[in-house]
């Protein structure tokens, strides 16, 4: 028999296999530290994203408590550094701020804000968010109205619709349209024979489904402006001031044709007048409208100051043109019994859609006349604090000035008393016809809900964040 020694063979096997379950142990311990330090890492990017979101919470907090105050209290100018602290482990993070005031005629307007946030236990990883904080506006709605309405089969509404009266919705909505009422009287000029008591919102529109009321009420004492600051602004903060001349007559006013940052400044010192029945008289009265202009003459043409682009004029006001830049026209005699209105004497756009815009505030209403172009469009923030929106009904005598083809209303109607553009009736030889707009379209600008003129009316005097953002750091 033959021994062979295996005591040799035993240690290499020993030795490979040693070896072999090192590197194993070796290469597990090291993926388990990569994910180790992966987790680590992961952790503290979102820890510097949650603080970094603390900062544009904390801005928010400290601008409704010091609403005008945008150096952070400090007097100085930034960034500003905090601390994040945790009530257990103590200082855990910090954000770091910088802040931007847009202000107009020395109000502020809105605060662009970044924030950058950083864990403490690994400063590697910083992120950044940006956002706006402002007060919202009525630039965050297509219309606003203070009363009943109907809207017709003809329109279509981009953005949200709301009355604090009842609705009927018969056009294509394609936002919320909200009501403040549970139920409404709903009677033969809102098309409801015989009248009868209907549901806040109802009607034939297509999209029942974004229909809510009952919902809060919009109160129209708050967003009403004050109109003694408008002018105490124009006449000593650089804005423009056109005193009244017609001895409260709204047979005469002012003229103004906007030509980029310029306007061309007219005194109108007579009129035509078309006869017509008057959307806020349920009574039918005929009334005189004296919007057609008959004479005027130049007064003088204004450069826009950009930093108080405000007009304010205390008379009745024709306007008409293209804008560049944002304004802010105030039409009021507040301190008088009379209320002049906004005559749409043309075309309102902009040279650019984006950065341009328009608030047109009468004390009374916000009227398109019988003589306007066949499509007309007008871009702006129209608010109408006592009185309406709308183009008044003129009989078929008229033609064909008293139908009109379209309407296009691109930013935001408010309008206290019941608005309307298009009217059927059946009286005055004009048997079955309708006075207006055969078509109308109303949209809101998205642009000017993140940044309207100036003193355009606030729905609440609470800051909040829009346009949020992550911003990537270089």
């Amino acid at each position: 028999m033959v021994k062979t020694n295996t005591k040799g063979s035993i240690l290499i096997f020993t030795l490979i296999f040693s070896a072999t379950l090192f590197v194993v142990v070796l290469s597990l311990g090291g993926l388990q530290l990569a994910h180790l330090k992966v987790g680590q890492s992961t952790l503290s990017k979102e820890k510097a994203f949650v603080f970094a979101e603390a900062g544009l919470q904390y801005y928010k907090w400290f601008l409704n408590h010091f609403p005008d105050d945008t150096q952070d209290g400090t007097g100085q100018p930034g960034p500003y550094k905090h601390t994040y602290t945790d009530p257990e482990s103590g200082e855990v993070g910090s954000f770091t701020l910088d802040i931007t005031g847009k202000r107009y005629c020395g109000v502020l307007q809105y605060v662009d804000i970044s924030s950058v946030g950083e864990d403490k236990n690994d400063t590697r990883f910083k992120r950044k968010l940006s956002a706006r904080i402002l007060r919202p506006t009525v630039a965050e709605y297509a219309f606003i109205i203070n009363s009943n309405v109907w809207a017709g089969a003809d329109r279509v509404i981009v953005g949200p619709y709301h009355s604090n009266g009842g609705i009927r919705m018969d056009g294509a909505n394609q936002s919320v349209v909200t009501s403040a009422v549970e139920s409404w009287y709903c009677d033969s000029t809102f098309g409801c024979s015989p009248a009868s008591t209907t549901p806040g919102i109802w009607g034939g529109g297509a999209n029942s489904h974004l229909w809510k009321y009952p919902t809060p009420q919009i109160d129209f004492a708050g967003i009403t402006v004050d109109l003694f600051e408008i002018k105490d602004i124009a006449q000593n903060q650089g804005g423009i001031f056109l005193p009244k001349f017609s001895g409260g007559s709204k047979t005469a006013g002012y003229h103004l044709v906007f030509d980029g940052n310029t306007v061309n400044v007219y005194k109108v010192t007579n009129t035509y007048y078309a006869w017509s029945i008057h959307i806020d008289d349920p009574t039918g009265n005929w009334y005189k409208d004296y919007h057609t202009i008959a004479n005027e003459t130049f007064v003088g043409s204004y450069t826009l100051d950009e930093n108080c682009p405000v007009i304010f004029v205390e008379d009745q006001a024709w306007i008409e043109g293209r804008i560049q830049g944002k304004v802010t026209v105030a039409v009021a005699d507040p301190e008088t019994s009379f209320d002049p209105d906004i005559i749409i004497a043309g075309n309102i756009t902009y040279t650019n859609e984006k950065q341009d815009g328009l608030t047109a505030i009468a004390e009374n209403s916000v009227l398109i006349p019988l003589i306007v172009d066949n499509d007309l469009t007008i871009r702006g923030i129209f608010v109408a604090q006592k009185g309406y929106f709308g183009r008044n009904l003129y009989p078929c005598w008229y033609s064909p000035y008293d139908k009109r083809n379209s309407l296009s209303v691109l930013g935001t109607v408010v309008s206290n008393q019941r608005l309307g553009t298009k009217w059927s009736y059946s009286t005055w030889g004009c048997w079955g016809e309708w006075s207006g707009f055969s078509q109308r379209v109303g949209s809101y600008d998205r642009y000017l809900a993140s940044s309207p003129p100036p003193f355009t009316p606030q729905l609440s005097n609470q800051y909040r964040i829009i346009n949020w953002k992550e911003d990537e750091i270089y």
